[in-house]
């Protein structure tokens, strides 16, 4: 039992268990490998996985007015804060607390994900999507959990974050100005 988050493995498996059928009821096919936890995108590449795909660094932040955000970058992404909420006009971004990631997403520190839109009430927050992630054939996310990771095609990412009731805002990162054609799921 791991319990230093508040969750037992019980419960972590429920969870995975509740988003994999999810994705099957919306039609979205995806790929799943355990393995050893990761808590950064450092580790996770470290990880030899059969799955393919993109690698993403998701970062839950909030603004200067509290406001959250769930960021979905590629791996090799800069992210540079500072430059983010100028070119989004918000003041000021920073990392938003362990609590408020458990509050809003149900999730833990290392276990970011987008799939724990699901348990976000539509509006809640503002889902920002890196561009670079639409270009490529499967995108790699941990499913809630961080000793997993489930392969997606950008288009089930789409499908599952709109089915969730969150539009997603494609933006060419590290491009000031710059948002990409909105993405429309199917």
């Amino acid at each position: 039992m791991n319990d230093t988050d508040g969750m037992t493995m019980r419960d972590l498996d429920q969870a995975e268990v509740g988003l994999l059928a999810r994705l099957d009821e919306l039609g979205i096919a995806w790929t799943n490998e355990r393995h050893a936890p990761v808590f950064t995108v450092e580790q996770a590449r470290s990880l030899v996985t059969g799955l393919g795909g993109r690698g993403t660094k998701n970062l839950f932040l909030r603004d200067r007015r509290k406001r959250f955000i769930l960021l979905i970058a590629d791996e090799d992404t800069p992210v540079d804060l500072k430059a983010l909420a100028a070119d989004w006009g918000v003041g000021r971004l920073s990392f938003a607390r362990p609590e408020a990631l458990k509050d809003v997403l149900g999730v833990t520190p290392g276990a970011v994900t987008p799939f724990a839109l699901m348990n976000a009430a539509p509006g809640m927050l503002r889902v920002v999507i890196d561009a670079r992630l639409t270009e490529q054939n499967l995108l790699l996310f941990h499913p809630l959990r961080n000793d997993a990771t489930t392969a997606v095609s950008p288009e089930g990412l789409f499908t599952f974050l709109c089915a969730c009731g969150h539009e997603p805002e494609v933006r060419a990162l590290g491009s000031p100005g710059r948002t990409a054609a909105p993405h429309v799921a199917q």
